[in-house]
């Protein structure tokens, strides 16, 4: 690779890295006033549809073009022209057949779903995320190309501009529900409309950027075979872009357990019809708590990750254990702040961003599975550095069979509970099966060894003891408000998130060669290096 190939990479995965982060907390974020406009039964009918689309989502974003940037950069390395015949026909073809088998699907069994998780309204919305997958062999075409030439902006932008149309749309269905005479039903047909049109706006936004850059596709010789060949495609495009997109999918497929089996078992045990469903609903306020901490531990770790691979190991070693250990000791620190967090003023953020405390206690299991969640996506991430893709897929499709038999098991007796602690067990599972991964591949890596366990329970501790006494002292009924709910939440999380991090630092829980790997690191050594003034 060219030392300015190589810029024009680093530089787009760092846009591709804010743009995910932006797009996902948007995704998270838009889910609160949806909640707030429709209620919980609204919030239940948009989760029974939003796992099917956000599945759609991540082919078009990360699966299918992953794998044909891989085939892009390869064909062009080699000098080769992307003609129709030798290029774009196979891929498409490869693309187009799948996505209508699973169209098909979908549509074929949008009656059996409906009637499975006894919601029969839903079917046409069922049917109508079938035909939205019609429309990803398109995006993913454009966008793995243009990855595979290294230009990673159009992806950021389009990505940026299909979650902004999508948030547009879900917020002004729920305004119509909320204050005309829409059916609540309608959330499930806007959450399908919002990612189709999402999905076109993406396409419009790659198409202009391809445009651009199609001279260049044009510049190579025209001596290339151009010969139509689906065969050398299927393996590359179809297996890796699957598998590479479910490496994206962990919580998706959590909640798609839950859409199929939450409901239907308090059902089959005698509870209400519509006490199931509001149920259902209060559960799911979990899911954008869980997403945004999970982004934000994951993130700020990963960004300290540089593209690990076979050859680094071999060349680097050292450097690579340091690399991986810096990444799982700050995401574990930062989801372990931001747990106490949740446990500890739970029933104040429910009653922040949701209208009342229902659940806070179930909802307070469902976040241990925060830690999970986080540490496993950083060491899948690691893993597929080394070229482990179809081996986390893998996984991750046994973390949704355990959930899904973990909800069998335990929700018909312990209802909201028994889900809360069947996410907690399967991604429990899930990060057991990435570390002993991880232990295999890197045997000298002893995370829990670099832990620094005393400087973990000592900020640990003073964080919980800072957060209690603001909770003893502020009077309830100033928090009757939500504006001062807010404040009062905001002082709390901003302040009590400070502390607990010059606890870390200053206790050495980083190195300092581990400091200097991290962003902001001339701050972060200068507050490590003060624990003599505490």
């Amino acid at each position: 690779m060219k030392e300015n190939d190589t810029n024009r990479l680093v530089k787009g995965a760092l846009w591709l890295s804010i743009a995910g982060l932006l797009s996902k907390i948007l995704s998270a974020g838009y889910r609160i006033p949806l909640q707030n406009l429709t209620g919980d039964m609204g919030f239940y009918i948009y989760q029974q549809i939003y796992p099917l689309l956000g599945i759609a989502t991540m082919l078009a974003l990360y699966g299918f073009p992953s794998a044909i940037s891989a085939v892009t950069s390869r064909e062009l390395s080699q000098e080769k022209r992307l003609t129709w015949n030798s290029f774009y026909a196979p891929i498409l073809a490869i693309l187009c057949i799948f996505h209508f088998l699973l169209a098909a699907v979908i549509w074929i069994s949008a009656p059996l779903l409906a009637e499975t998780i006894n919601e029969a309204s839903l079917i046409w919305s069922y049917r109508l995320t079938a035909i939205v997958f019609l429309f990803i062999p398109v995006v993913a075409l454009f966008r793995g190309v243009l990855q595979g030439m290294y230009q990673m902006i159009p992806t950021a932008v389009s990505q940026i501009g299909e979650q902004l149309v999508r948030v547009g749309i879900i917020i002004s269905a729920a305004c119509l529900v909320a204050f005309s005479s829409y059916s609540i039903d309608w959330i499930g047909m806007a959450a399908v409309y919002a990612t189709f049109f999402g999905i076109c706006m993406a396409t419009i936004i790659l198409l202009v950027f391809y445009v651009k850059e199609r001279n260049q596709l044009q510049s190579f010789p025209k001596n290339s075979d151009n010969s139509f060949s689906i065969k050398p495609f299927i393996s590359t495009v179809l297996i890796l872009g699957i598998a590479a997109a479910m490496n994206h999918m962990t919580l998706l497929f959590i909640q798609l357990a839950d859409a199929i089996t939450f409901v239907p078992q308090l059902l089959e045990f005698g509870w209400g019809n519509i006490e199931a469903k509001e149920l259902k609903g209060v559960f799911d306020r979990g899911q954008p708590l869980i997403q945004l901490v999970t982004v934000l531990g994951s993130s700020i770790a990963l960004t300290i990750l540089p593209m690990i691979s076979e050859k680094k190991l071999k060349t680097e070693k050292l450097h690579v254990y340091t690399y991986v250990r810096t990444a799982f000791l700050t995401g574990f620190y930062i989801v372990i702040g931001a747990v106490i967090g949740l446990l500890l003023l739970l029933p104040e953020i429910n009653r922040l961003l949701f209208q009342n405390e229902q659940g806070s206690i179930e909802l307070r299991v469902l976040m241990l599975s925060v830690v999970f969640a986080t540490l496993a996506i950083i060491g899948s991430t690691v893993l597929q550095g080394f070229g482990y893709i179809k081996r986390t897929a893998l996984f991750i499709a046994i973390t949704f069979f355990i959930k899904w038999i973990g909800n069998q098991l335990l929700i018909p007796n312990l209802g909201m509970m028994g889900a809360a602690i069947a996410t907690v067990c399967s991604l429990l599972c899930l990060f057991l099966l990435i570390m002993m991964e991880i232990r295999r591949k890197l045997p000298e890596l002893h995370i829990s060894r670099s832990i620094q366990w005393k400087s973990i329970f000592v900020a640990a501790g003073i964080l919980t003891f800072y957060v209690c006494i603001w909770k003893l002292f502020i009077p309830q009924i100033w928090l009757g408000s939500r504006l001062f709910l807010l404040i009062y939440l905001m002082a709390v999380c901003f302040s009590g998130g400070i502390i607990y991090f010059i606890f870390i630092l200053r206790m050495q829980g980083f190195t300092k060669h581990q400091l200097q790997l991290l962003p902001k690191s001339t701050l972060l050594l200068r507050l490590a290096e003060k624990r003599n003034k505490l």
